[in-house]
């Protein structure tokens, strides 16, 4: 039996996520840090799907953030780091054409993700640390991104909300 991805969604649980696609949290560390005053997980994980054509939209970590690929179509994990620049990174098993099983997403970038055009879905692991806090989650509208990045007016069409 072929696997797809509401064979995934359904056997893993998983539920839509506010950025886009669909997570479950699959792991908060028992141990602790101490993150501006307030007790956090030394890190967390999920289990995080696209479906073809969907997308993470552009959101903001104040932690940094390890992706794993498990399986599907590669993903692209866009990012605009704190300087502004851009940069794509696939995330996949194909090494020798330019795909890696995991990428870092450093803190405080601005991040989204997309399937490869003609894929059918992209199954990951997130980890974050320290742990996610969805305090520390920050959504971006077009309108947002545009005012400080008008340069990557392509990508932010395509991975920002229009309102929010």
């Amino acid at each position: 039996m072929k696997k797809d991805a509401h064979y995934y969604i359904q056997h893993l649980g998983l539920e839509q996520h506010p950025e886009g696609g669909f997570y479950k949290s699959s792991f908060a560390s028992l141990h602790g840090m101490d993150v501006d005053g307030k007790k956090r997980h030394l890190f967390t994980s999920i289990y995080f799907l696209l479906e073809s054509g969907d997308v993470s939209h552009f959101h903001r970590l104040k932690s940094d953030e390890v992706w794993y690929f498990h399986g599907g179509s590669p993903l692209i994990v866009h990012v605009i780091d704190e300087a502004g620049n851009y940069t794509e990174m696939k995330l996949g098993l194909d090494i020798e054409n330019g795909e890696m099983p995991q990428v870092i997403v450093p803190r405080n970038s601005i991040f989204g993700s997309s399937t490869i055009e003609g894929g059918t879905f992209s199954l990951v692991g997130c980890m974050v640390s320290p742990g996610f806090d969805f305090e520390d989650f920050e959504l971006f509208t077009q309108e947002q991104l545009m005012e400080s990045y008008p340069q990557h007016e392509k990508v932010i069409g395509q991975l920002a909300y229009r309102t929010l």
